[in-house]
């Protein structure tokens, strides 16, 4: 699915009521309680927080797909293109960090891309 699929999937639900799109400030505190909500299952996998045997089950990727939800909501709401979005936020990573780590060398890279098809 391309980025612009999710935008217009996202639209097409939430066009279909009448409150539409939430506000900027009510975007921003839902993508607020989303961060909590996903810090906190990151806490109880990673962190030092078990939870407890009476919370239900969470899932990190449910929880970054919640993210997503609410951030493709809030760029269709400011009628954002976020494939444009992305191009121009990579854009400025390569230019602005492109020296600031350690390059991997090819045979690293070459590595990495088989271990990634792999799914590894």
């Amino acid at each position: 699915m391309t980025i612009q699929e999710m935008q217009q999937q996202v639209d097409a639900w939430i066009s279909q009521f009448e409150e539409g799109y939430f506000a900027p400030s009510t975007m921003i505190l839902r993508l607020a309680e989303e961060l909590g909500e996903l810090a906190r299952e990151v806490n109880h996998v990673y962190g030092e927080k078990p939870k407890k045997p009476t919370e239900p089950d969470g899932s990190i990727a449910m929880e970054l797909g919640d993210m997503l939800f609410v951030l493709v909501s809030f760029a269709n709401s400011l009628h954002l293109d976020l494939t444009d979005v992305f191009q121009a936020v990579m854009t400025k990573f390569q230019t602005r960090d492109q020296n600031r780590w350690t390059k991997k060398s090819s045979e690293s890279l070459d590595c990495s891309h088989s271990d990634a098809q792999k799914g590894g």
